[in-house]
């Protein structure tokens, strides 16, 4: 394959997994070199200001990881969404032209059909069937009320448990020793 060069890749096309989907349907098709920043800004813009109902993320091979933080992102910043995931195998075809071609010959073209994973993942306002595989429930939301312990415990989905006693950190307390022969000599005891 040295002498080949890649030309075009294609997908193919396959219809969005969830039945009963409304027609304008917002679909965030994530590629590889797709930047998160513009992704959220539009699917935000779509679902805050033109008030969508649902969208759909979906994304195949190394796209699927960028995928499901896109989605990540939407849940924590809009909250209370429906999740639906479906996973899948999609065919993707890359056409490689040969680069050092037979002086008595046309150009050499080979086709290579790829299976790599797929996702798709439905985001929904409104609630949807907890039956149908790959549904998650809104995360619950916390209340202004609740205790969280200092700016770590910002993002965090709920509160760390008090740390054992034992993890704690042991004061360290020094003496110096008033006798001549110990002057300038400190002893460590550990306070518990």
């Amino acid at each position: 394959m040295e002498n080949f060069r890649k030309v075009r890749t294609s997908e193919e096309e396959m219809p969005l997994p969830f039945p009963d989907l409304p027609p304008d349907v917002v679909e965030m098709k994530v590629k590889e070199g797709s930047k998160i920043r513009n992704l959220m800004n539009f699917a935000l813009a779509q679902m805050e200001l033109k008030g969508r109902r649902q969208i759909v993320f979906s994304g195949c091979g190394r796209a699927v990881t960028k995928t499901i933080t896109c989605v990540e992102i939407m849940k924590r910043k809009l909250g209370g969404l429906h999740q639906v995931t479906k996973v899948r195998y999609k065919t993707v075809l890359e056409v490689w032209e040969n680069q050092d071609p037979p002086p008595d010959g046309p150009a050499q073209n080979l086709t290579v059909h790829k299976n790599v994973p797929s996702i798709c993942i439905l985001l929904s306002r409104d609630p949807l069937d907890p039956n149908q595989t790959g549904y998650q429930p809104p995360e619950p939301r916390h209340e202004a009320g609740e205790a969280t312990s200092g700016p770590s415990a910002k993002g965090l989905k709920r509160p760390l448990p008090p740390p054992r006693e034992e993890l704690l950190p042991k004061k360290l307390q020094v003496q110096v020793s008033d006798s001549p022969r110990g002057s300038g000599t400190a002893a460590g005891q550990l306070d518990h």
